[in-house]
């Protein structure tokens, strides 16, 4: 088990002890995407979808995943989120939805996690709200994209 943090010596699952950790600035990008056809795009795009405004819905909806995510994830710290925005673009090539979730805090832990619950809340909320005319959607590439803050420091994605 060794490098794996949320297991102890043991190999029991543990919550990792973060309180020795200094306090500074963390930010994480995720992305992901909704594939679908481009008649089901077309109702996002023109305002047709009869549960109505997808892309609202779906960055509200992202934006209470964040900060919901260590009520759902077991061994995630709650931290003291400081900004969460979400970029739900409508993309003709997919054809789909991209989605990009950033996440801040100040804190002893960093916030992929709830970048990534973001990302995975508003492309189940796109699905949900299409679901009626299409359930052949499909969500992908959900992925930390950029990680910065703490001591590993800087992580980008290889795009």
């Amino acid at each position: 088990m060794a490098g794996l943090t949320h297991f102890d010596a043991e190999g029991r699952a543990h919550m990792v002890d973060v309180s020795d950790k200094p306090v500074t600035s963390r930010v994480a990008v995720a992305s992901g995407s909704v594939r679908m056809t481009a008649e089901t795009l077309a109702l996002i795009t023109e305002g047709r979808a009869k549960k109505g405004d997808v892309l609202g819905v779906a960055r509200l909806a992202g934006i209470m995943g964040a900060k919901k995510t260590a009520d759902l994830i077991p061994l995630c710290h709650p931290l003291p989120i400081t900004k969460v925005a979400l970029e739900l673009t409508p993309d003709a090539t997919l054809p789909g939805v991209r989605i990009e979730a950033t996440v801040k805090t100040t804190g002893q832990t960093g916030v992929e996690m709830e970048a990534l619950a973001a990302v995975s809340i508003a492309a189940l909320t796109v699905y949900d709200m299409l679901k009626a005319v299409e359930r052949s959607m499909v969500i992908s590439d959900i992925q930390v994209i950029l990680k910065d803050g703490g001591k590993s420091g800087r992580y980008e994605a290889k795009l």
